[in-house]
């Protein structure tokens, strides 16, 4: 993994965890029956509204990457209100937004951090598809009950380490 995008998988285990903080609104449900254009411009939208004014819309195919966002336009990435922004919108997320498409051998620890939730308490934790994030709550039914939030987080926490190596990142 670059220098550069060692900061940005950072990111992602902080937007992950945030995600807990953002709220369980209607949104995400709306967003499972629009486009993936739609649901990235959706995204983008909730991002210039909570606070990083510059963030730009999906390209004419659609597709809205973080790499995109963080080497093609003046977004700084690390300030605190993308921090901010990214765990309010969260639960938008375009599929692939943090990530490129994972390899054969990136996918392992992927699925390892997936079993490592469900043994964890969240039984409903799906397999993650290559070119999808690892967490995707709009994907847990049980995420969007009273406690799937502090559950997920909770197993989140202690499956860190897995979370690592499924992100690229080694100790």
């Amino acid at each position: 993994m670059t220098k550069k995008l060692r900061p940005l998988a950072a990111l992602a285990i902080v937007a992950l965890i945030g995600a807990g903080c953002s709220s369980g609104s209607s949104a995400g449900t709306t967003a499972k029956k629009a486009t993936a254009r739609d649901k990235a411009a959706t995204f983008s939208a909730c991002m210039r509204k909570n606070g990083v004014s510059e963030f730009p819309d999906p390209d004419a195919s659609g597709e809205l990457t973080i790499d995109a966002v963080a080497n093609g336009s003046s977004v700084d990435t690390s300030s605190a209100a993308f921090k901010h922004a990214i765990g309010a919108c969260k639960h938008l997320q375009p599929p692939g937004f943090t990530g490129h498409r994972r390899s054969a051998q990136d996918q392992k620890p992927a699925l390892e951090f997936a079993q490592c939730i469900r043994e964890h308490g969240v039984k409903d934790f799906p397999d993650p598809t290559p070119d999808a994030p690892l967490v995707d709550t709009n994907r847990i039914p049980s995420a969007a009950t009273s406690n799937g939030m502090s559950i997920l987080n909770a197993a989140m926490h202690t499956c860190g380490e897995v979370l690592g190596h499924a992100l690229g990142i080694r100790p």
